[in-house]
C-alpha cells in the first residue's frame, strides 16, 4: 500500500508563500511601455481555441480608447511598481490551446507564471529560456507533450518547477541540475523514461523532489545524498532497479522517503537509521531482501512504515516497539518468520497493522489488545497457532479483521460481539471449533463475514439485524440449525455460501426479496421441502446451487425469470415432474446440472435456446422419448451427460453439430439404430460412453471411439468394428445392395474428388517448376498461383487478398514474427480474415519453405475449437501466404502487456485460456496421427476471440512424431518457453510442449513472463497458497475464495509441467483432465 503524505500540502504552500510573496506586489504605476506586453498577451489569446467563448475567463483582455494601454488590470495579470508584468496566474481558467504564440521575450520582468489545471497542449517552446527572471513556473495538470526542453536549465533564478500531470516523454534534462536556487521539482505523472540524472545532486537548496508515476529506469543516483535540504523524496511507480544508495542516509532533513512500486533490490541500508526526522518510509512492491534492521527502532519520528510486497526475511525486530508515533505498519507479503513481537502492543497510536502473507508462527500476542486506535488488523496467511486472544474484543475502533489461512484453534471469542464498528471479519481456513457467538448479531455494520473451512458447530446466530451484509461464507463447517430462521431481509447481500454443513429446514421465500443477490449456494446440507417460486424474483442471481439436499416437488417455472443466471445446479435432490419449458429463457446460462433427481417425460426442446451452455447434465433421471434435435444449437457445449434415463430412438445426427463437444455420455438408455457416421467429424470429442443401449452397426472410426475403454461401449449387442472385443463388420446379403448404393452415391464421387485433388497437386508442381524459372518481375496483374480455399464458398481469390491488404501495406499489419507478418484483411463480403504472409515470396526460393509447408500441412489435418481455423493458402510469384480466422482480441502477449486490456482479462478468463490451450495440446498429442508437437507454445502464439476463448496458432515449426522415425531436429521455439532438455538433446517429444505450456500458464496467472520465478517455484516445497500469492497478477483484484482454490489446483498442475526431467512431466491429456476437475 502507498502511505498518505499528510504534510506535503502545508509544506508546499509555505514554501511558495515565502519565496514569492515579494514578487506579487500590486501595480502602483501604469508604465507607458506596457503596450508591447498587452499586444503580446492579446496575440496569445487570439491563438487559443476558446478565446471567444462566453465562458472564457479573459473578457477583460481587450483594448480600450485610453491613450496608454496597460494589461495590469486584466484578469490574472499583476505588474511591478514600474508597471511591467511580473506575474501571470491563469490557474483553472479553462484555457484550450498551445504556447506556440506566447512571446516569452515580451515579458523580461516575468517572475511568476502559473497556468496549471487547463487544457494547454503541445510542447514547451525553448524560447522560455528568455525569461531569465522567472522564479516560479507551474504548468502542471495540462496536456503538454514532447520532451522537457533542456533550455529550462537556463532559468537560473528558478525556485519552483511544477510540470506534473502532463504527457511529457523522453529523459529528464540533466541541465535542470544547473538550477542552483531550485527548491521544488515536481515532474510526477508523466511518461518520462531513462535514468535520473546524477546532476540533480547539484540542487543543494532542493526541498521536494516528486518524480513518481513515470517510467524512469536505472539506479537511484548516489548524488541524491548531496541534497542536504531535501525533505520529501518520492520516486514511486517507476522502473528503478538496483540497490538503494547508502548516501540517502545522509539527508538530515528528510521527512518522506517513498520508493514504492519499483524493482529495487538488495537490503535496507543501515544508514537509514540516521534519518531521525523521517516521518514516512514507504518501500512496498519492490524486491528488497535481507532482514529488517533493528536500528529502524531509532526512527522515533516515524508515523508510517511500509515494507509490504518484498522478499524481506528474518524476524520482526522487537525494536519497532519503540516507534511510539507509528500509525501505519505494513509488513505483509514478505518472507518474515518467527513470532509477532509483543512490543508491537506499545504502539498505541497504530491505526493500521498488516502482517499477512508471511511465515509468522507462534500465538497472537495478547498485547495487541492495547491498540485501541486500531482500525485494520491483517494477520492472514501465516502459520499462527493457538487461540484468538479475547483482548482483540477490546479494539472498539476495529473495522477490518483478517485472521484467515492460519492454524488457529479454539473457539471464536465472545468479546468479538463488542466490535460494533466491524465491517470485514474474515477467519476462514483455520481449525476453529465451537459455536459462532450469538453476539455476532450486534455487529450491525458488518458487510463481509467469512468463517468457512473451519470446524464450527451449532446454529447460526440471529443475523436479521445485519442489514448491511453483502457477502457471507460459512461453508465447509459442521453448522446445524434451521436455515430459514437466521436471516432476514438483506438488501445489500450479493453472495451467500452455506454449503457443506448440516443445516435443515426449507428454502425461505424471502431469498427472492434480495435485490442484489448474485450467488446462493446451500448445497450439501439437509434441506427439505419445495423450492419456492419466489426465488425467481432475484433479478441479479447468477449462481444458484441447491445440490445434494432433499428438496422435493417440481422445478418452479418461475426460475425462467432469472435472466442473469449463469449456473444452475439442482442435482442430487428429489425433484420430480417434467422439465419446465421456461428454462429455455435462461439465455445467459452456461452450466446446468439437474442430474440424480426424479424428472420425467421428454427433455424440453426449449433447452436448445441456451446457446451459451458449455455443461449440461441430465443423467440419472426418468426422461423418456427422443434426444431433442434442437440440441444442435449448443455451439459451445463441451460436456453432455444424458446417461441413466429411458431415452429411445436413434442418436440424432444433429448431435454432430456440437463441434465444441468433448465429453458425451449416453450410457444406460434405450437408444437404438446405427451410430451416426458424422461422429467421425467431431475431432474435439475425447470421451464417449454409449454403453448399455440397443445400438448396432459399425463403430465410428474416430479417436474418441478408438480410445474409449471397453466399459464405455459394452452392453450393445449389435456393434461391430476394428476395436478389440468387438466382431468385425461383415456385409450381409441385404447389406450388399446398400453397398452398391454406397459405391454409387459415395465412393464414385470420392474417387472423382481424389482425381481432382491429384490434378490440383499436379498443377501445384507445374507452377513450382514454372515459377522457379520466372524472374522477380511478376506484375500485380499476374494470375494467382495455386490457391486452396476451404471456406467462403471458394470465392476468395489472390487479387481479393491483395486488395484487402492494399498490397500488404504496413497499415494493415497486426504482427510480425520470424517467418512472416500477419495482416488484417476485410473482404468484399464483409468478412474479416487474418493473412500470414511469409517473408520470402517463392516457395522454391524460401529459406522458410519448410515452415510454410509444415504450417499448411498441420492446419489442413487438424480441427479443434481451441486451434485457429485454417481457410486456405497461396503460393504466388509475388506473395506466399496462409489465410486463417481473424481473432479480434489479438494475442495473449499483447493483452498482458497492455494495462487496460490486462485488467479486463479476469481470473475466470485466464483460467479458461489455460484450459483451452491444454485441450488444444491434448488434441494434437493424442488425437492426431501421427501426433503433432507444436514446438513454439508461447503467449504470442495464443490468440483470443471476443469471448476470451484461446486459439493456438503458428504451426510453422511444428513436427509430426512418426513412429518409424528418430524425431531428431534442430533447436526451435521462443526463448523463455523452450524445455531445458533441448539444450543438450535435439530429440523432439510431446513433453517439450508440456514444459512450454507450464511457462505459459504461469505467465497468464502472473500477468508477465515468470522468468527466474520458474526455478524458484520448482525448487521449493512451500505452501501453494503462498506461492500463488507471490505470482498473482497485481493489476487484478484479489481472487475470490472459490477462484483462489481453482488457481491453486492449476498451479499444482503447472508446477508438475515444469519438472526438469521430461519423463516426470504429465501428458497433456492428463493435464487437460486435471484442469477439468
Amino acid at each position: 500500500m502507498v502511505l498518505p503524505n499528510l504534510k506535503n500540502e502545508f509544506r508546499i504552500f509555505s514554501l511558495i508563500f515565502l519565496i514569492l510573496f515579494p514578487a506579487l506586489d500590486f501595480p502602483l504605476i501604469v508604465s507607458s511601455n506596457s503596450t508591447e506586453e498587452a499586444h503580446a498577451l492579446l496575440k496569445w489569446k487570439t491563438g487559443l481555441q476558446n478565446h471567444n467563448n462566453k465562458g472564457s475567463f479573459l473578457p477583460s483582455w481587450t483594448l480600450n480608447n485610453a491613450t496608454k494601454i496597460s494589461p495590469c488590470a486584466w484578469f490574472g495579470i499583476h505588474c511591478n511598481h514600474a508597471g511591467k508584468v511580473n506575474s501571470i496566474n491563469l490557474t483553472s481558467a479553462g484555457l484550450i490551446g498551445t504556447l506556440h504564440d506566447f512571446s516569452f521575450s515580451s515579458f523580461p520582468h516575468l517572475a511568476y507564471l502559473d497556468l496549471r489545471v487547463n487544457q494547454i497542449f503541445g510542447i514547451i517552446p525553448p524560447q522560455i529560456a528568455n525569461n531569465s527572471r522567472l522564479k516560479y513556473l507551474d504548468l502542471s495538470s495540462n496536456s503538454f507533450s514532447g520532451t522537457i526542453p533542456p533550455q529550462i536549465g537556463n532559468l537560473s533564478m528558478l525556485k519552483i518547477l511544477y510540470l506534473s500531470t502532463n504527457q511529457f516523454s523522453g529523459r529528464i534534462p540533466p541541465q535542470i541540475g544547473h538550477l542552483s536556487y531550485l527548491k521544488a521539482l515536481h515532474l510526477f505523472e508523466n511518461r518520462l523514461s531513462g535514468s535520473i540524472p546524477p546532476s540533480l545532486g547539484n540542487l543543494t537548496n532542493l526541498a521536494t523532489m516528486y518524480l513518481y508515476n513515470n517510467s524512469l529506469s536505472g539506479s537511484i543516483p548516489s548524488e541524491i545524498g548531496n541534497l542536504k535540504s531535501l525533505s520529501d523524496l518520492e520516486l514511486g511507480y517507476n522502473k528503478l532497479s538496483g540497490s538503494m544508495p547508502l548516501s540517502l542516509g545522509n539527508l538530515p532533513n528528510l521527512a518522506t522517503l517513498d520508493l514504492h512500486d519499483n524493482s529495487l533490490s538488495g537490503s535496507i541500508p543501515l544508514s537509514f537509521s540516521n534519518l531521525t526526522n523521517l516521518d514516512i518510509l514507504n518501500l512496498p512492491h519492490n524486491s528488497l531482501s535481507g532482514s529488517i534492521p533493528s536500528e529502524m527502532g531509532n526512527l522515533k519520528s516515524l508515523y508510517g512504515l511500509g515494507l509490504s510486497f518484498n522478499k524481506l526475511s528474518g524476524s520482526i525486530p522487537f525494536s519497532l516497539g519503540n516507534l511510539t508515533k507509528l500509525t501505519i505498519l505494513y509488513l505483509s507479503d514478505n518472507l518474515l518468520f518467527g513470532s509477532i513481537p509483543s512490543e508491537i502492543g506499545n504502539l498505541r497510536y497504530l491505526f493500521d497493522l498488516e502482517l499477512g502473507d508471511n511465515k509468522l508462527s507462534g500465538s497472537i500476542p495478547h498485547s495487541l489488545g492495547n491498540l485501541t486506535n486500531l482500525a485494520t488488523l491483517y494477520l492472514f496467511t501465516n502459520l499462527l497457532s493457538g487461540s484468538i486472544p479475547s483482548e482483540i474484543g477490546n479494539l472498539n475502533s476495529l473495522s477490518d479483521l483478517g485472521l484467515s489461512e492460519n492454524e488457529l484453534s479454539g473457539s471464536i471469542p465472545y468479546s468479538f460481539g463488542n466490535l460494533t464498528n466491524m465491517i470485514v471479519l474474515s477467519i476462514y481456513s483455520n481449525a476453529l471449533s465451537g459455536a459462532i457467538p450469538k453476539e455476532y448479531g450486534n455487529l450491525v455494520k458488518l458487510t463481509l463475514l467469512v468463517l468457512s473451512y473451519n470446524q464450527l458447530r451449532g446454529p447460526i446466530p440471529d443475523l436479521r439485524n445485519l442489514t448491511r451484509l453483502a457477502r457471507v461464507r460459512l461453508d465447509r463447517n459442521h453448522l446445524t440449525g434451521n436455515i430459514s430462521e437466521s436471516f432476514g431481509i438483506h438488501p445489500n447481500l450479493s453472495y451467500i455460501n452455506l454449503s457443506h454443513n448440516k443445516f435443515y429446514g426449507e428454502i425461505s421465500f424471502d431469498w427472492g426479496k434480495f435485490p442484489n443477490l448474485g450467488t446462493l449456494d446451500v448445497s450439501a446440507n439437509n434441506i427439505t421441502g419445495i423450492l419456492p417460486p419466489e426465488i425467481g424474483d432475484s433479478p441479479q442471481l447468477k449462481v444458484l446451487d441447491l445440490s445434494s439436499n432433499h428438496i422435493v416437488g417440481e422445478i418452479p417455472s418461475e426460475l425462467g425469470k432469472l435472466g442473469s443466471l449463469i449456473k444452475l445446479t439442482l442435482n442430487r435432490n428429489q425433484f420430480s415432474g417434467q422439465l419446465p419449458t421456461e428454462l429455455g429463457s435462461l439465455i445467459q446460462l452456461e452450466h446446468l446440472d439437474l442430474s440424480s433427481n426424479r424428472l420425467s417425460n421428454s427433455i424440453s426442446g426449449s433447452l436448445g435456446n441456451l446457446v451459451k451452455l458449455y455443461y449440461l447434465n441430465l443423467s440419472n433421471n426418468q426422461f423418456s422419448g427422443e434426444i431433442p434435435i434442437k440440441l444442435e444449437k449448443f455451439f459451445h457445449l463441451s460436456d453432455l451427460d444424458l446417461s441413466h434415463n429411458f431415452l429411445e430412438e436413434e442418436i440424432p445426427s444433429q448431435v454432430c453439430s456440437m463441434q465444441s463437444l468433448e465429453k458425451l455420455n449416453l450410457a444406460h438408455n434405450n437408444l437404438s439404430g446405427f451410430i451416426q457416421r458424422c461422429f467421425e467429424e467431431m475431432h474435439g470429442l475425447v470421451y464417449i460412453d454409449i454403453s448399455y443401449n440397443k445400438l448396432h452397426g459399425p463403430i465410428p472410426n474416430s479417436a474418441a471411439f478408438k480410445h474409449a475403454p471397453m466399459e464405455a461401449l459394452q452392453g450393445n449387442k449389435g456393434l461391430c468394428g476394428d476395436i478389440k472385443g468387438f466382431p468385425s463388420c461383415k456385409a450381409s446379403k441385404s447389406d450388399k445392395q446398400a453397398l452398391r448404393k454406397i459405391w454409387v452415391v459415395i465412393v464414385f464421387p470420392l474417387l472423382g474428388s481424389f482425381a481432382l485433388l491429384i490434378s490440383l497437386i499436379g498443377l501445384f508442381f507445374m507452377f513450382r517448376r514454372r515459377s522457379s524459372s520466372q524472374t522477380q518481375q511478376s506484375s500485380p496483374g499476374n494470375a494467382p498461383g495455386f490457391l486452396s480455399v476451404l471456406t467462403f464458398d471458394g470465392k476468395i481469390a489472390y487479387e481479393e487478398i491483395v486488395r484487402a491488404t492494399n498490397d500488404f501495406d504496413e497499415e494493415h499489419c497486426i504482427g510480425t514474427g520470424g517467418q512472416g507478418s500477419v495482416y488484417r484483411a476485410e473482404l468484399a463480403s464483409g468478412e474479416i480474415v487474418a493473412v500470414k504472409k511469409f517473408h520470402s515470396p517463392l516457395l522454391s526460393e524460401m529459406t522458410c519453405q519448410q515452415e510454410f509447408l509444415n504450417e499448411v500441412k498441420s492446419l489442413t489435418e487438424i480441427r479443434h475449437r481451441n486451434i485457429v481455423k485454417f481457410y486456405g493458402f497461396c503460393s504466388h510469384a509475388r506473395h506466399s501466404f496462409i489465410v486463417y480466422e481473424y481473432l479480434e482480441m489479438g494475442s495473449l502477449a499483447m493483452i498482458l502487456s497492455n494495462a487496460t486490456s490486462a485488467e479486463e482479462l479476469g481470473w475466470t478468463q485466464k483460467m479458461n485460456v489455460i484450459k483451452g490451450v491444454a485441450d488444444a495440446l491434448s488434441y494434437l498429442h493424442n488425437d492426431c496421427f501421427p501426433p503433432i508437437v507444436h514446438r513454439d507454445i508461447s503467449s504470442k502464439n495464443v490468440l483470443l476471440d471476443l469471448e476470451y476463448e484461446a486459439h493456438v496458432s503458428d504451426f510453422g515449426i511444428s513436427k509430426s512424431l512418426k513412429p518409424d522415425s528418430s524425431n531428431w531436429t534442430e533447436l526451435a521455439g521462443t526463448i523463455g518457453y523452450v524445455a531445458p532438455e533441448l539444450a543438450y538433446t535435439m530429440k523432439v517429444t510431446e513433453k517439450s510442449d508440456v514444459y512450454s505450456f507450464g511457462v505459459l500458464a504461469l505467465e497468464a496467472i502472473k500477468g508477465k513472463h515468470p522468468r527466474d520465478f520458474i526455478s524458484s517455484i520448482c525448487s521449493t516445497s512451500s505452501n501453494l497458497d503462498r506461492t500463488l500469492d507471490e505470482i498473482l497478477d497485481p493489476r487484478l483484484p484479489a481472487p475470490s475464495c472459490n477462484i483462489r482454490d481453482k488457481l491453486i489446483s492449476i498451479m499444482e498442475v503447472t508446477i508438475s509441467c515444469l519438472d526438469e526431467n521430461p519423463d516426470s512431466r504429465p501428458t497433456m491429456q492428463k493435464v487437460s483432465q486435471l484442469l477439468k476437475i
